[in-house]
């Protein structure tokens, strides 16, 4: 508007049109044409006027021209196909129209005057969710802002891969101080750990912290009520902080953690990768640049350094940390199978068999895991290694589990307080092959509940002068009676046996049985045991 009341007023004076033009820098027909429509809106060469009055004249006879940037000349002409514009563009793009009207000859004006014009007089509505309204100030101490980002690539001093580096940060609202700590997975462990180490980074907790809704943290995003983990709930309960979720798909809910990402990213992490050697070294160089340097710069907002506000200001207000450390642990789900065991963290322990085919809550820690049923506890183990089983005999049926129960050293025990034969013939007998002679040793101590202590030891001890301790040996001694009758130890003592003699079908199934030269076996027991078959 100014520059045509210029024209005017030069024009008024009595410069010509092309003095107007050069001291201007505009072309000699813009001046003329502006010219004749003023002498059509009523405006003399003579007398001239004021510069007041040439001002109210263009604002009247030159609506177009108040204001805008656009020529006067191109404006009346888009003008005149404003409708036309219009229209094209509830179908096209501006650079469509434009180009269509302008191949056909219709306008004349470039893309950047048809831009300008459109974007003056046909602005596209806008779009009340693009609207950003600023909650209200954070007061000191009130609220946190919680996010991970990624940091980029790094190279694993352990395997030599390149795996991706994520960051957990979390800001204060109010003095704009950051923790930042660097993980590898953002699982369930590394987010409760990462809050425990910024609350003990900031010497305090705020009031409530504002959280994305990732499964770490949240399992059923809702705008009135999230469902939150119940590790993270039961962390949030210890440190008397509320948990707020943001609104899924609202990042501008946390918009202060948000833009901080960037710059975390490019500050603290490109071109410093040899800091991060290890995680640990990693997460103390992030704690040093959260005070050294992203503490003590200018924030472009509070116009104030983060690190002074938060001593000055925030740390006094802050809630105290609770005087007993919080066990970091957390929460899955396990189903009992059939042999007892559950598998979790890639471990598997037992819980007692009245659990079997049940759903069972596990809290695990470092040191141990639980098993809760509805609340209460129905089993707890040390924690083990992945790929180790935690097995509590106690755990299994009394008589499916004894024969596990009573191992080779239970078994020399138990028959040293039968007496020395049992406890001789035993020891023989698992001296060869002790895992496949294991049964045998069993069952020769359960024959003193039907023969008695006194009767098997005798028997064991005849069996053992003789060199055949097996459990069938024993046994037909006793049902013969033999325990009790004289008998001569042999000068030379037969050798040890060394198969396992496990005959499930006992001797009676080869009584009579041709053998390979056609000669019948025969049952007689010299030695006054059980006679093994003869071999077909």
């Amino acid at each position: 508007m100014s520059q045509l009341v210029e024209i005017l007023m030069r024009w008024q004076r009595g410069e010509s049109l092309r003095a107007i033009a050069g001291s201007l820098a505009i072309s000699r027909n813009t001046v003329r044409e502006y010219v004749r429509m003023a002498e059509t809106g009523g405006l003399p060469r003579e007398p001239a006027v004021s510069h007041e009055a040439l001002t109210a004249f263009v604002s009247e006879h030159f609506p177009a021209a108040a204001g805008r940037g656009t020529s006067v000349l191109w404006r009346r002409e888009l003008d005149v196909r404003r409708e036309e514009i219009a229209e094209g563009l509830k179908t096209n793009r501006v650079g469509t129209v434009w180009a269509r009207m302008h191949a056909s000859g219709r306008i004349k004006t470039s893309l950047s005057t048809f831009r300008r014009y459109v974007r003056q007089e046909l602005p596209a509505p806008v779009d009340p969710q693009e609207v950003v309204v600023h909650g209200p100030e954070a007061t000191p101490g009130e609220w946190a802002e919680v996010d991970y980002g990624r940091l980029g690539p790094w190279l694993d001093p352990r395997t030599g891969n390149r795996r991706t580096l994520w960051a957990f940060v979390m800001v204060l609202a109010y003095s704009r101080h950051v923790f930042v700590w660097p993980v590898l997975k953002m699982d369930q462990r590394a987010w409760l750990e990462a809050h425990v180490r910024a609350f003990q980074f900031f010497g305090g907790v705020v009031e409530r912290i504002v959280l994305d809704n990732l499964k770490a943290g949240v399992l059923k995003p809702d705008i009135y009520s999230p469902h939150l983990n119940r590790a993270y709930g039961e962390l949030g309960l210890h440190y008397d902080v509320l948990l707020d979720p943001a609104r899924s798909g609202h990042p501008k809910d946390k918009p202060r953690v948000e833009r901080l990402m960037p710059f975390v990213r490019e500050h603290l992490y490109r071109g410093r990768e040899e800091r991060f050697a290890d995680l640990e070294a990693g997460g103390r160089f992030a704690e040093q640049w959260c005070r050294d340097e992203a503490g003590v710069r200018t924030h472009r907002t509070t116009r104030r350094r983060p690190y002074e506000a938060f001593r000055q200001e925030e740390l006094p207000v802050l809630r105290p940390l609770p005087e007993s450390a919080w066990e970091i642990y957390v929460w899955a789900r396990a189903k009992v199978a059939p042999d007892c065991y559950c598998s979790v963290a890639g471990a598997y322990y037992t819980v007692p068999y009245g659990q079997l085919h049940r759903e069972l809550d596990v809290r695990l820690s470092d040191r141990q895991v639980e098993f809760f049923d509805r609340g209460q506890v129905v089993k707890v183990h040390a924690r083990v290694p992945k790929g180790r089983r935690s097995t509590d005999p106690a755990d299994f049926p009394p008589d499916r589990i004894a024969f596990y129960q009573r191992t080779p050293q239970w078994c020399l025990k138990e028959a040293a307080l039968l007496g020395p034969g049992v406890h001789a013939a035993i020891h023989e007998l698992l001296q060869v092959h002790t895992s496949a002679h294991l049964r045998q040793a069993q069952g020769i101590l359960r024959l003193s509940d039907t023969f008695g202590g006194k009767r098997l030891n005798a028997a064991c001890q005849r069996a053992a002068d003789y060199g055949d301790p097996r459990y069938m040996t024993v046994k037909n001694i006793l049902q013969a009676g033999l325990d009790g009758q004289p008998y001569q130890i042999p000068l030379v003592k037969p050798a040890p046996v060394i198969g396992a003699g496990a005959y499930l079908r006992g001797a009676a199934a080869y009584a009579g049985r041709p053998r390979a030269d056609g000669v019948a076996a025969t049952t007689e027991a010299p030695l006054g045991g059980e006679a093994p078959p003869q071999s077909r």
